[in-house]
């Protein structure tokens, strides 16, 4: 039998047994668990659990009687029963179910480049350190718990715990059609409670993300920034952007592919879309036009060093220019919260949405916290008009002689 074969395990069952010997009587636990390297796919254990306890009364820790034998059986068969427990062995190492699940995600799955990869540096540097030796059956709910508590407490990174705790679970499902695994060890794991306040991302003004386009360091740099502050495309579709999508006569943007290590791939979302160009992103656009090279319509608009832009080199020309221009240096895909927050006052939400290529409308839901209340506020004014300036100036005259008294 393949051991990418499913396996459907047999009943676990058991007794006890008294056994005695010369120098002590003895009481064993014996069961069945499967095992589909084994004939029948059934192995018998033999788990010797300790010395009989000759005395009356409840025996002391380490010594057993038939009860308490038996209640032991019993926690061994439960445990056994849901997984916690090497009930069966699969010969498969937790890094080979690794590579076997990465291989799956990105052929059958279609992951995106940029998820592919980091799935698997969350592989090689968090999960494979703490698993890759141990056989795939050998990684339990306790020693997931316990790794999971020595991470919090070493790098105290919640929401990174929460997502290698989930993709151990994504690579279980796999393992349970692949090697008969019965139950995930990680669907027990405890949760990680984590905040998030959707209005406590930062981004730049408008007049900060110009102060970022004089600290540039070239003019592509210059229109690359502002392209991304006042049209909102994430780094890889800027990357992956080509003279074809550059539409000066609707005044539009279309954003559909995108670039990541080099490669071309869908938007984040698989959708393409069109976002408005204002003015001076077009003026700036303008201006790379006029370079006299790269200007054909499969031509990348900011090209990198025979191709497409290096995303990784131009995140690093982004934090110079920040700190030339004295900005506090955020996330390059800060700049895509500029048009969010400010499109927010002149668009309806669901043009906001369609414009920074949210799948869900709850995403663009943030933007609402940062939205000008101002004709609110002057609607809202005279619901409080009780009195008229006269008589609250009088309350207040009221107010002061009381505290004068």
């Amino acid at each position: 039998m393949s051991y990418l074969d499913p396996v459907r395990p047999p009943a676990i069952s058991g007794h006890v047994r008294r056994v005695e010997r010369k120098r002590r009587v003895v009481w064993y636990a014996k069961y069945r668990a499967p095992d589909p390297t084994a004939p029948g796919g059934v192995r018998q254990v033999n788990k010797l659990l300790g010395a009989e306890w000759p005395e009356g009364g409840p025996p002391p820790p380490g010594y057993f009687d038939r009860r308490t034998a038996q209640a032991a059986l019993e926690a061994i068969l439960t445990d056994a029963r849901r997984g916690h427990m090497e009930v069966v062995r699969t010969g498969v190492s937790f890094e080979q179910l690794s590579q076997e699940w990465l291989a799956w995600g990105e052929h059958e799955r279609g992951w995106r480049p940029s998820t592919l990869g980091d799935r698997r540096s969350c592989v090689r540097l968090h999960l494979l350190p703490a698993f890759g030796r141990l056989r795939v059956e050998q990684v339990t709910t306790a020693r997931i718990e316990r790794w999971k508590s020595e991470y919090l407490v070493r790098t105290g990174k919640r929401r990174q715990a929460a997502t290698l705790v989930a993709l151990i679970h994504s690579m279980y499902e796999r393992a349970r059609v692949l090697y008969g695994i019965q139950r995930n060890p990680a669907a027990d794991v405890s949760r990680i409670r984590l905040s998030y306040d959707a209005a406590s991302f930062d981004f730049y003004s408008p007049e900060e993300v110009w102060a970022l386009v004089r600290a540039a360091g070239d003019e592509q740099d210059a229109a690359i920034f502002l392209t991304a502050g006042f049209a909102g495309p994430r780094r890889g579709e800027i990357c992956a952007l080509r003279w074809r999508d550059i539409d000066f006569e609707k005044r539009a943007i279309r954003v559909e592919t995108s670039v990541v290590a080099g490669h071309v791939g869908t938007t984040k979302g698989g959708r393409g879309r069109a976002v408005p160009m204002v003015r001076e992103v077009a003026e700036v656009l303008a201006r790379l036009g006029q370079r006299g090279y790269l200007l054909d319509r499969d031509d990348p608009v900011f090209p990198g060093d025979g191709g497409w832009l290096d995303g990784s080199a131009l995140r690093r020309r982004f934090v110079l220019a920040c700190n030339k221009a004295e900005l506090r240096v955020l996330r390059f895909h800060d700049l895509r919260h500029t048009l969010g927050s400010n499109a927010i006052n002149r668009a309806s939400l669901v043009q906001v949405q369609a414009w920074m290529g949210h799948a869900d409308s709850r995403t663009t839901m943030r933007y609402l916290h940062h939205k000008s209340l101002d004709a609110e506020a002057d609607l809202l004014a005279g619901a409080f008009e009780v009195n008229s300036p006269s008589e609250v100036e009088q309350l207040l005259l009221n107010v002061e002689e009381n505290e004068e008294d």
